[in-house]
């Protein structure tokens, strides 16, 4: 280990003093263990006339004793790399350090108490307290750290009943998505009858103090819980004190099978609304009078070309979020009596930025997306505008949601370079108040983001949020990492992560682009990055890593790309077609087998984004294309990979990894290692403890560093 000692003058109070800089240099002669021998089967499949090898095909069975010898083998090799590497203690020690300060959630009212999250810094999960209101001392209420030995069961979701004496939490173990339900008192939390076991993608909706609302699939059968097919979801009614066999079925089942299902109580109890897809994008809307017994559902929406949800009612009126004739999203109103599209009336008109929306104290807000950051406006409930919310700065604005009946609420502001605040917000005149401010060691102040936008490869301008610190110089030494998702609708908007301190505080640039695929400017800017035009999202992020190379933020032997999940499979895919232009790459918990991703859990539900191998041989021909475990080539030398996956991820199953790493492995040619690290006990990602999550961020900074043959600089 080589260690350099830099001396920095202070001038305070006229008085000169000497710190010393402990400067660690990145090692040189770091080896890689052999990798695992994995074996390759004979599977071949035939698509279309053309035969396609999957000789990793046994990978994906997460049962099997060879596969998970595989696995142990695979941690071994990355272990034992990742140990070498000479500041990895001294990351994982500030990133400890950085962590280590109280956080707070926005409070919320249910019955007589003010409830607020928790954690008193390295406590693995979240703590959920309560006051009364004239009260000064708190009162832990729920404890999702004892739930389990190593901090890997989580709180998963939280209800309570109307009037505050009922909540219902649901637990993940592991990091699964299949959770359970636990339902008990508030005043001595005591528990209500049975746990409600195998419930997956679910929220909860109280009618009354009757019981509860909740969706699921059945348990597979046959096969690992973890990657088996879950295909039709359904609503079902659990009456408090009986047995889970005895809930009724709502909604789905054989009579309307759907892919997904939710539920909502309308905030008076009156109107049970059901959202029903097959997919990520587009829904059924369905609303049910509980006033009437008996009373039928009454179709709002019959299709799934848009979504579609309702916000509120007054009485028969709905107010209703909608993307039918309005791409970048608008508030409607209706009767129940015909709720039906050509009855509606405009509240909230559509305009050229993409609309959220939330009820708070009666009022109705809009959160808008203006390229990426947030403008939010409130409005009374007749869609007049009462005034646009004033925001701290530029950035992420979150919350808006309370009961009807309050005046004070709660909204939380963040972007890349300023921590998350809590602020109060008063209904009546519009001010805002800091609740609770960040107590984290970091000064913003040293810091600057800026936004700026460049051409991808058909003339699209795409915008980009670069972060780092004032005053760094363009010379195309800079570590950079650049971080995209590109799908699903899904918007990136600033937001600060400690993790990324460690980064920028070593003089390196943070850099964001926000891909087509996106929901950053409304369904077209997402449909311009699905199915047959999947390739603009990779065209527009190494557009991105263009940019920073000629505007010299960076250079190829020091640009690291970054994604999970949909991004994991944006940063295989794009290393795969330009190896050259990125030193590291991490993809996360990717979808990377692009023919089968279909046929595990809830995989089917993506096809509205990716199309299927089975929908025609022009579909199947362009996901082949760019599948990157398919588009891998031997005798290339791709960038140092550390591919990251965990073994109880039921989302994006691990196989998807297991097969690409498999095959980067045997195909890779050249110096840089190219890893997987298998997380053991976690998901995709929801419930993580903190532990492991300051392990995990350890090992990405450790291995780009090293990688990109950077020393760093140790900070106390």
């Amino acid at each position: 280990m080589k260690i350099k000692y830099m001396c920095l003058g202070i001038i305070a109070l006229g008085i000169t003093s000497c710190q010393q800089e402990k400067v660690i240099e990145s090692k040189s002669d770091i080896t890689v263990k052999p990798y695992p021998n994995t074996a390759k089967g004979p599977q071949k499949d035939i698509f279309f006339g053309i035969e396609v090898e999957d000789p990793y095909r046994w990978l994906e069975d997460d049962l099997s004793e060879e596969t998970k010898k595989w696995v142990n083998e695979e941690n071994v090799v990355t272990q034992d790399y990742l140990g070498q590497i000479p500041y990895r203690e001294q990351i994982r020690q500030r990133l400890e350090k950085l962590w280590n300060f109280e956080k707070f959630s926005a409070p919320f009212v249910e019955g007589e108490y003010t409830y607020f999250y928790k954690n008193d810094g390295l406590q693995n999960q979240f703590v959920l307290y309560r006051k009364k209101a004239d009260d000064t001392k708190e009162e832990l209420f729920l404890d999702p750290n004892k739930f389990s030995s190593d901090g890997t069961t989580s709180l998963a979701g939280l209800s309570f009943s109307k009037d505050g004496s009922l909540a219902a939490y649901q637990i993940s173990e592991g990091g699964s998505d299949w959770t359970k339900i636990i339902i008990i008192n508030t005043a001595d939390k005591s528990v209500v009858g049975d746990s409600l076991q195998n419930v997956k993608f679910s929220g909860l909706a109280w009618k009354g103090n009757e019981g509860i609302y909740y969706s699921s699939y059945d348990k597979p059968k046959e096969g690992s819980a973890l990657s088996a097919m879950t295909d039709q979801h359904k609503l079902y009614f659990h009456r408090l004190n009986t047995p889970q066999s005895s809930d009724q079925l709502v909604f789905g089942g054989a009579s309307t099978p759907r892919r997904y299902i939710g539920a909502a109580l309308t905030e008076d109890e009156r109107f049970l609304v059901v959202t029903a897809a097959n997919t990520t994008s587009g829904n059924e809307l369905y609303v049910k009078d509980l006033a009437v017994e008996n009373s039928p559902f009454v179709t709002v929406v019959n299709n799934m070309e848009k979504n579609h949800s309702v916000l509120d009612n007054e009485g028969n009126t709905l107010m209703i979020y909608t993307e039918l004739n309005a791409p970048n999203g608008k508030i409607i109103k209706t009767d129940f009596a015909n709720p039906l599209p050509a009855t509606w009336t405009d509240l909230i008109p559509e305009t050229d930025n993409v609309l959220s929306a939330s009820m708070a104290g009666g009022k109705i807000f809009a959160n808008y997306l203006k390229d990426a950051t947030s403008l939010v406006k409130q409005f009374d409930r007749a869609g007049k505008l009462e005034r646009e919310v004033e925001l701290p700065g530029i950035g992420t604005a979150t919350g808006f949601s309370a009961k009807k009946e309050d005046q004070e609420i709660y909204f939380s502001f963040t972007n890349y370079i300023n921590p998350g605040t809590i602020y109060k917000y008063s209904l009546t005149t519009g001010t805002s108040e800091v609740y609770k401010s960040s107590g984290i060691q970091f000064d913003p102040t040293q810091y600057e983001t800026k936004q700026v936008f460049y051409t991808s490869k058909d003339g699209t301008k795409v915008p980009m949020i670069l972060s780092y610190k004032k005053g760094i110089k363009l010379d195309g030494t800079n570590p950079t990492l650049l971080y995209g998702y590109g799908g699903f609708n899904i918007s990136l908007s600033p937001a600060f992560s400690t993790s990324n301190i460690i980064l920028m505080e070593q003089g390196g640039v943070f850099a964001v682009a926000n891909l087509r695929g996106g929901g950053e400017y409304g369904e077209n800017w997402h449909l311009a990055g699905t199915k047959l035009k999947k390739q603009n999202v990779f065209d527009d992020f190494i557009a991105a890593a263009e940019y920073l190379l000629n505007e010299k933020y960076t250079s190829s032997e020091k640009l690291a790309i970054a994604g999970g999940s949909n991004g994991g499979l944006l940063v295989a895919a794009s290393m795969t077609q330009r190896p050259e232009l990125f030193k590291v790459a991490f993809p996360a918990v990717g979808v990377l087998d692009m023919l089968r991703y279909h046929k595990f859990t809830a995989g089917a539900g993506w096809a509205y984004d990716y199309g299927t191998a089975d929908d025609n041989a022009e579909m199947f021909q362009y996901l082949y294309k760019y599948s990157p475990y398919h588009a891998l080539k031997p005798g290339t030398n791709y960038p140092a990979t550390m591919v990251t996956t965990a073994d109880h991820d039921d989302r994006v199953v691990p196989a998807h990894s297991f097969k690409f790493a498999a095959r980067l492995q045997e195909y890779h040619k050249g110096d840089n290692p190219v890893l997987i690290r298998i997380e053991t006990n976690a998901g995709h990602g929801a419930g993580k403890p903190t532990a492991m999550v300051i392990a995990e961020q350890t090992d990405k900074w450790a291995f780009m560093f090293q990688n990109m043959k950077v020393a760093y600089k140790e900070v106390k």
